[in-house]
């Protein structure tokens, strides 16, 4: 949806959110450090050194087509959003949130959704996630 028409639609209980990467990079030049506080402790050691224009290819399999992305994401959603204490139940309601997002590949859910998945009311979702201010790239679709 354009960002335009978006911000003057106000979001219900049934509108679809996820995490908008594209839009959270071009506002905040430290979503990298916020990133990197979610590894797992594996790969904050082994991304200690981490540069933030690191970059690694993807090749797929079946097309041979060569990908590049950014290593601590891929890293992130790959193997640490993996890892069963990831989810664990005592980050800040907007952190779980993105957390959420980040383990089931961004795909988009509504506020009911995530209150099933957070065991928080879907209207203080809504509130906090729906109330106008962005955060960490969390948009409605």
């Amino acid at each position: 949806m354009d960002s335009r028409i978006s911000a003057l639609i106000k979001p219900t209980l049934k509108t679809k959110f996820k995490v908008d990467f594209e839009w959270w990079k071009a506002q905040d030049s430290n979503w990298k450090v916020y990133l990197q506080s979610f590894l797992c402790p594996e790969h904050q050691k082994l991304l200690a050194d981490y540069s933030y224009s690191d970059q690694i290819d993807l090749i797929n399999p079946s097309t041979g087509e060569v990908t590049r992305v950014d290593a601590l994401l891929y890293t992130l959603v790959e193997h640490c959003a993996k890892q069963p204490e990831f989810l664990s139940g005592n980050s800040a309601m907007v952190d779980s949130i993105f957390k959420i997002f980040l383990v089931n590949g961004n795909t988009p859910l509504n506020s009911i959704e995530l209150s099933g998945l957070l065991n928080k009311p879907a209207e203080t979702i809504l509130r906090t996630i729906g109330a106008g201010r962005v955060y960490k790239g969390i948009k409605p679709v």
